[in-house]
């Protein structure tokens, strides 16, 4: 038992490694000059190409057949969830840092919260504890987003044998210019929200179709169709389409072999094993990780504000998650109560 406790906590570890690792070197690449248009139709590609065996390997038999109705949804949710949400990411990612880029992650969790909140897909108990931890958690979280993205405050000057004063100053001047200071986070914010209403209409597409490994290959076909016809309409200059054996090509292969099909994979076998909750529980590990790469290796500035931002972030998050395991933990007691009293209504009825 301890083994399996171990294995779980160790691929939640890599998982969250992985989402670091797709931050970094994605603002690599975006950074190098690779359009964000032309980088989503690679990731889409490969990403395409790396689940199609495995659809056909795992769900060949047992696949059913989709209808025209679920295809025109499915072709919707790639286009918001999947084309424009990437586009906005890697385009805000020009415009900010992979330090935030992995922060505003943690805002998905409660995103979701609100907008089903606001759909009645959740219920807001005004009697219950859950219900305002998970609404305070909500407001936390957004909060402490806002204030790493706008509050910078002093410098966190711990690396001065690492950094000069020089490239500080060089680096903070760069960033504030040109409106990228607001540019970047507001789109970034835009994509969360965005990956969030996906993952809100993937409940009533599961329903449908419950083949999960056809069905995100589907939406990342689409998403490629789409990405392609964006992305020509943006940049038809053939040079920029060339992918050198550079970061651009690890970038992109990485984010659509690694990223989208080994950590599917990995959050599902998580997910089985031990809940949603569980897995969502180890997203703040990809900022904590990503901040410190970016710190040591590409000398990006810390400032206090930032650093507060992220514990805001963070423990908002972690209310959020909390209010709902209780929720379900409260669900799966009221079942159980329905279950044994409706045994005694049968054993009555009986005698």
């Amino acid at each position: 038992m301890a083994y399996e406790s171990t294995k779980i906590h160790i691929a939640m570890f890599i998982v969250q490694a992985i989402y670091s690792g797709m931050a970094l070197l994605s603002k690599a690449s975006i950074s190098s000059g690779l359009n964000p248009f032309i980088f989503v139709v690679y990731r889409q590609a490969f990403a395409t190409l790396a689940l199609l065996p495995l659809t056909y390997f795992f769900e060949r038999k047992n696949a059913p057949k989709l209808s025209y109705t679920l295809i025109w949804k499915t072709f919707i949710t790639s286009l918001i969830g999947i084309t424009i949400c990437l586009n906005m990411y890697y385009h805000a990612l020009a415009h900010t840092s992979a330090t935030f880029a992995a922060a505003s992650t943690n805002l998905i969790p409660a995103i979701t919260f609100v907008i089903a909140l606001i759909l009645r897909m959740e219920r807001m108990y005004v009697k219950e504890l859950h219900s305002w931890v998970k609404l305070i958690g909500s407001i936390v979280s957004v909060s402490g987003a806002l204030v790493f993205a706008f509050v910078k405050g002093p410098t966190m000057n711990f690396m001065t044998w690492y950094v000069s004063n020089d490239e500080v100053a060089s680096t903070a001047h760069q960033s504030s210019s040109k409106g990228e200071f607001v540019k970047g986070p507001v789109m970034m914010f835009s994509a969360s929200i965005l990956w969030s209403c996906w993952s809100i209409m993937q409940a009533p597409i599961m329903k449908e179709y419950p083949a999960k490994l056809s069905l995100i290959t589907l939406q990342c076909f689409f998403s490629l169709i789409q990405s392609i016809v964006a992305a020509i309409a943006m940049d038809r200059n053939l040079s920029s389409w060339k992918l050198g054996w550079d970061v651009n090509l690890i970038s992109v292969a990485y984010c659509g072999v690694v990223v989208t099909a080994f950590t599917y994979w990995l959050q599902l076998w998580s997910i089985e094993k031990r809940g949603p909750v569980f897995n969502a529980m180890f997203t703040p590990l990809a900022l904590i990780i990503t901040a410190i790469v970016s710190t040591f290796v590409w000398k990006e500035t810390l400032y206090l504000g930032s650093v507060c931002g992220a514990m805001l972030l963070a423990g908002g998050l972690y209310c959020v998650l909390w209010g709902k395991s209780k929720e379900i933990d409260g669900k799966i007691s009221e079942q159980k109560l329905e279950e044994v009293e409706t045994t005694l209504d049968s054993i009555k009825t009986q005698e």
